[in-house]
């Protein structure tokens, strides 16, 4: 697994040599963009809106639009004196519970490892967070960017995830038309409860698949071989309007089968 970021943990005083590996990796099915005519890939380039000249990367610079038309010039030099003092070193400011921590805030994983003789106080932390029930809250340079995060113990090892901060969360009264109160039908909600309790189950990630990138894979696998795509005939569309209807519906759906007994062939064969 490629290391993607070096750099060291602390707690207090401790201070843990760690690397750091994606824990995830995008599986979505790329697609090239070609030209119409002659099926020949689109090349993009950066091009100067003023002179309309392309520009090769050596000819581009950074900087900030703070009004229309009007920018601030910043330097490679000045970013990075902002993030020299943070790019190695992740700091556990404090420790809480994970249950505090609502998953809108939660971004992207990577698995911690050990550095260079860091396997002890890894370890260390490790146990100490497992035996506290506790998850940190850290922050760290990633990619010039400083992120909010959380080390918190997953399966034999430690894991980061970064966060975001509070202020990139959106306020959900930004949301038109939520319905402060609506007075509920006592029989409906038991029933909305009923089905819930049906559909309660572990919760076990090996039994969910992305079937649109199975179906999209198939169809390009057909493509190549020449053959007709196989399109899936649509289920139809149960007519149901009403919510009791609806919800019955459901709850009769998702009702377990029962098993077949073979009382019946018992009596017929002790009868004979």
């Amino acid at each position: 697994m490629h290391t993607m970021w070096k750099g060291s943990i602390s707690f207090g005083l401790v201070t843990i040599p760690i690397k750091l590996f994606a824990a995830t990796e995008n599986k979505d099915i790329k697609m090239r963009q070609l030209h119409k005519e002659d099926h020949s890939p689109i090349k993009y380039e950066k091009t100067c809106t003023a002179c309309e000249k392309s520009l090769e990367q050596s000819e581009i610079i950074k900087a900030y639009e703070y009004e229309p038309n009007k920018f601030v010039e910043l330097e490679k030099e000045d970013l990075d004196a902002l993030s020299k003092e943070q790019t190695k070193s992740i700091e556990i400011l404090d420790f809480v519970h994970l249950s505090e921590v609502d998953p809108i805030y939660f971004d992207r994983s990577y698995f911690i490892g050990p550095g260079e003789n860091g396997s002890k106080p890894y370890s260390l932390l490790k146990n100490a967070m497992e035996e506290s029930g506790k998850i940190g809250i850290a922050k760290v340079m990633i990619r010039s960017k400083q992120h909010l995060s959380v080390v918190r113990v997953y399966d034999k090892g430690l894991l980061l995830e970064t966060i975001h901060f509070p202020d990139e969360v959106r306020n959900i009264d930004l949301v038109p038309e939520i319905p402060e109160e609506v007075e509920l039908n006592e029989k409906e909600l038991k029933m909305a409860i009923q089905l819930i309790e049906q559909l309660t189950t572990e919760f076990d990630p090996g039994k969910y698949q992305d079937d649109y990138r199975e179906a999209l894979m198939e169809a390009i696998q057909s493509k190549v071989k020449g053959e007709q795509i196989k399109v899936a005939k649509q289920q139809p569309k149960a007519d149901v309007v009403d919510l009791m209807d609806a919800l019955q519906a459901s709850i009769d759906d998702t009702k377990p089968k029962k098993k077949k007994t073979t009382r019946t062939r018992k009596k017929k064969a002790s009868s004979e």
